[in-house]
């Protein structure tokens, strides 16, 4: 079995409580409060999901609405799409997403299939990078789209070959939704699965998120040796068996990778 790769869960560094803004966290609380089941709020249920007073959560979302990043009636409250402006600023000045597309529009000649750069952000894995055609899918990999880790290639290969101990916490407290029949739901299965994964160093994900889709994914190992993130295709499953796909796809998927290793 391979060594666990470190990076791929690292901690934040401790942070003084000198330099630490209250005020910009709870900012960011109140945003991050709506989500696709609560798209509009009021400041009361918006407290309640950050854990604040309706009087001071008024206050940020009032605050909010000055500066553009919300909207109201007057009693309900919704994010306008300047909050977009937050995502775009990393994609625009990360280095990771910019140096991986030269990258990804070569494996995606080379096998046909959309290719994505996707990291791990606490419970999910986020699509940093992409190429390719678009596919009908529902749940849409889209730039910035955000998906339970368990139920993909990426999150899958990201959890098993980061931190073991902190991948078994991770089990430990997730909440493991079925998004299809397929989707595995059982703890022990998923830590057989990550085993798996680990002997192998590839990840391989078949009707988890959504009927008739699979993803393959391999690491993305920086040049000190640390696991940055996942680069992985989706595609219709087909006729094409499992191991036929990743016969076809894995040759490109992890040269592509091996050649982005001195550059990350």
């Amino acid at each position: 079995m391979p060594p666990v790769i470190p990076g791929a869960h690292s901690s934040p560094p401790p942070l003084d409580k000198r330099d630490w803004i209250a005020g910009l966290e709870k900012g960011l609380a109140v945003i991050e409060a709506f989500d696709d089941a609560n798209p509009r709020l009021t400041s009361t249920q918006a407290g309640e999901r950050c854990g604040m007073t309706r009087t001071a959560t008024r206050r940020y979302l009032l605050t909010l609405v000055h500066l553009g990043y919300v909207a109201t009636d007057g009693k309900l409250f919704w994010l306008t799409p300047r909050v977009l402006r937050l995502g775009r600023s990393y994609l625009e000045s990360a280095r990771l997403p910019r140096i991986v597309q030269p990258f990804l529009q070569r494996a995606t000649a080379g096998i046909g299939e959309t290719a994505y750069v996707s990291v791990l952000d606490g419970d999910e894995i986020v699509c940093i990078a992409r190429n390719g055609p678009n596919r009908n899918m529902n749940t849409g990999y889209v730039l910035g789209a955000r998906v339970q880790a368990q139920v993909t290639a990426a999150g899958m290969l990201l959890l098993a070959l980061g931190n073991e101990g902190e991948a078994e916490d991770w089990l430990t407290r997730q909440e493991l939704k079925a998004y299809t029949s397929h989707t595995i739901t059982c703890r022990d299965s998923l830590r057989e699965e990550m085993a798996r994964i680990r002997q192998r160093g590839w990840a391989l994900s078949e009707q988890q998120l959504e009927l008739n889709y699979r993803g393959i994914a391999v690491p993305l190992i920086d040049h000190h040796g640390d696991l940055v993130a996942a680069l992985n295709v989706t595609m219709p499953m087909g006729q094409e068996s499992g191991e036929d796909a990743a016969a076809r796809v894995l040759p490109v998927l992890q040269d592509t990778a091996r050649a982005m290793r001195t550059l990350i």
